[in-house]
């Protein structure tokens, strides 16, 4: 299969900056801590992290269930806000960001896969992959379908533009995902789990496509419970009870 990234415009209409403001790494986390509130209850999730990843690095996230590790991954998409510590992607503090403010800057600038599709099941494939265009607002009408159209023809799904989600195979769908979360030439692909809903051959083929995205330049990092899955990135963080335990 072809695989060609196309090169990433800059935009006018941005309400926050467009290009990386930082010559320092693309994600930097500093002195982090995340703790839930429910009631009178408090839950610890994350307990003082330093993290940085360079732009380019494709990086994985192990460690038990309840370890932190998707709430890094939240709090670095902005989907979760730290309770301390600063969080900078692409030269952003993103922790700083107001609602309307981040929820541009993550539709423009990170592209969200998650482990199940979390695909509309009454749009098709094409509508799907088109549909973060039409909420960040970016190219018209016509420009759209071409991007997304290129987008699943990269992920081979050139033939099943007009296929709904039921469709199609999981490992189709998840490939659908990937291609919606390319949509508007994020700097940043964050997967959640997003083989976890697949059959191992099928998961060996997504973190294939994962690869050949980073090798492209993308940035990529994903959690997974599997270590033949996480040994496919070249740098492994461990997370246990809210720290990183190995960083390697």
């Amino acid at each position: 299969m072809a695989f060609v990234r196309r090169k990433p415009k800059t935009y006018d209409r941005m309400n926050v900056e467009e290009q990386t403001t930082s010559a320092g790494p693309l994600i930097a986390l500093s002195g982090v801590h995340k703790t839930y509130r429910t009631g009178r209850l408090e839950y610890p999730a994350i307990r003082g992290v330093d993290l940085s990843v360079r732009q380019g690095e494709m990086v994985s996230i192990v460690g038990p269930s309840g370890s932190g590790k998707s709430t890094i991954l939240n709090l670095l998409t902005g989907i979760d806000r730290p309770t301390a510590g600063e969080v900078v992607v692409d030269g952003q503090r993103i922790d700083r960001m107001g609602e309307e403010q981040l929820a541009t800057w993550r539709g423009r600038r990170v592209g969200i896969v998650f482990q199940f599709f979390q695909l509309l099941p009454t749009l098709t494939a094409l509508e799907n992959a088109v549909l973060p265009m039409d909420f960040a607002r970016l190219w018209r009408g016509k420009e759209r379908i071409e991007r997304a159209t290129g987008n699943l023809e990269m992920v081979g799904l050139g033939d099943k533009l007009d296929h709904l989600p039921s469709e199609l195979s999981g490992g189709e769908q998840q490939r659908v995902a990937i291609a919606r979360a390319l949509a508007c030439d994020p700097v940043l692909l964050v997967g959640d789990e997003p083989t976890g809903n697949l059959d191992t051959e099928t998961a060996a083929r997504m973190l294939d496509l994962l690869a050949r995205l980073n090798e492209s330049g993308m940035t990529v990092v994903y959690v997974t419970h599997d270590a033949n899955l996480a040994s496919r990135a070249k740098r492994t963080i461990a997370i246990r009870d809210g720290l990183i335990e190995s960083d390697g």
